[in-house]
């Protein structure tokens, strides 16, 4: 049985699922099954490298043009390279992740003659992000490259039925994939607070994740100072960077040390470590990895009832869902810093589901059966290979 070529196309490796979820597929999908190669292009000035903080050892074919920025020159450059790559490498499957690699990933695929293109929604630009036409443009982009695609992945339900609505590919093409990863042993809470510098009197909120609009700051800012109003001797620790850091750290003056931006750290589970409650004030979100890892440290959360939160968050059951408002969010908060024995108990509840469902075998096994399911329609493997190896 021939080794599957597996070309990933990322658009940079930035802190966040996307990243993490291919390093665990470059990383765990069987080597005696395929030969993967992962090409992204470079983070942006303001963000945090994944690769250099998580995965220095993981080997990456850097594409200039690739990033975040789009531009008709870089754009160009990116799929001339793209296009090169897959001629020498001659993959059997171009599978690409985030929205600009997969609008260059996908078009060089079709010219270079790759027999299967495959590409993973990580959530979707549907709400939030561009003005009405700009988005009506995205879908009618996103809607044709799906004709062309065979497979498409999605990491939650209701992202999947969110494009389904939107006109972008058909059922018969999607899969449900959701992340899947682990934390390290956490260190003990007293230990975490004083490696972040934070009081240990205090009940502690975190926020893990980029400091960008869509995960709306302000917002966080806003439930912050609602919070300390009932709660005065709350504090909040703020895990990540992004274009708005700079003016989020400015909005949080009136409050002071309540409020400790630490930018990304490798040891991330620290943080989750030191909190009592894991927040999310996001607009739109695919599914997030940040709570799976909340979860797993048995933090509950208190989130934003968008895209597929609620597959991670199991409302009063792993956490509290409000509506995307600092009041309600804030009142959840509360709730759950003053009941310790609820949010004990949610956090128990929260680290059972997330270890089931979002585990890393569940990734790995399930690309795993989806290039088997492509390699048999096409004759590349025999057709017992549709039964997953073992992970």
């Amino acid at each position: 049985m021939q080794r599957l070529r597996v070309m990933r196309v990322l658009t940079r490796m930035n802190v966040g699922g996307p990243s993490m979820q291919v390093t665990t597929l470059q990383r765990h999908l069987d080597p005696a099954r395929y030969d993967q190669r992962l090409y992204t292009g470079h983070v942006g000035d303001d963000e945090a490298d994944y690769q250099a903080l998580f995965a220095p050892d993981l080997p990456v074919h850097r594409i200039a043009g690739l990033g975040r920025r789009i531009g008709p020159g870089g754009d160009a450059r990116a799929f001339a390279q793209l296009y090169a790559h897959m001629r020498r490498f001659r993959p059997h499957i171009v599978h690409t992740h985030t929205a600009k690699a997969g609008v260059l990933g996908r078009l060089a695929a079709v010219a270079a003659g790759v027999p299967v293109r495959v590409h993973t929604f990580h959530g979707h630009l549907l709400h939030g992000y561009f003005s009405p036409r700009a988005t009506r443009v995205m879908v009618g982009v996103e809607a044709a490259l799906a004709r062309r695609t065979q497979r498409l992945v999605s990491v939650g339900a209701r992202v999947r039925d969110d494009l389904l609505a939107a006109g972008i590919g058909d059922a018969v093409r999607y899969r449900v994939i959701g992340p899947g990863t682990v934390l390290p042993t956490l260190p003990d809470r007293a230990a975490a607070r004083r490696e972040l510098g934070l009081d240990g009197s205090g009940p502690v909120v975190a926020y893990v994740g980029r400091v960008t609009g869509i995960k709306r700051p302000d917002r966080f800012l806003a439930a912050a100072r609602l919070v300390r109003a009932t709660v005065p001797d709350a504090q909040f620790v703020v895990c990540g960077a992004g274009d708005r850091l700079t003016a989020t750290r400015a909005a949080a003056a009136d409050l002071g040390p309540a409020v400790r931006f630490t930018g990304w750290r490798a040891d991330v589970h620290t943080v989750y470590a030191a909190a009592d409650v894991v927040l999310l004030t996001s607009d739109n979100e695919g599914t997030p990895v940040c709570l799976i890892e909340a979860a797993l440290a048995g933090r509950p959360c208190v989130a934003t009832r968008v895209g597929s939160v609620h597959e991670v968050v199991v409302d009063a059951r792993t956490g509290l869902l409000t509506d995307p408002a600092a009041e309600p969010l804030a009142a959840a908060t509360v709730r759950l810093l003053q009941d310790e024995d609820l949010r004990a108990r949610l956090g128990r509840q929260a680290a059972d589901h997330a270890a089931t469902q979002f585990g890393p075998s569940r990734l790995i096994t399930g690309i795993d059966r989806l290039y088997a399911e492509i390699a048999v329609e096409h004759g590349w493997w025999p057709e017992h290979e549709t039964v997953s190896a073992p992970v």
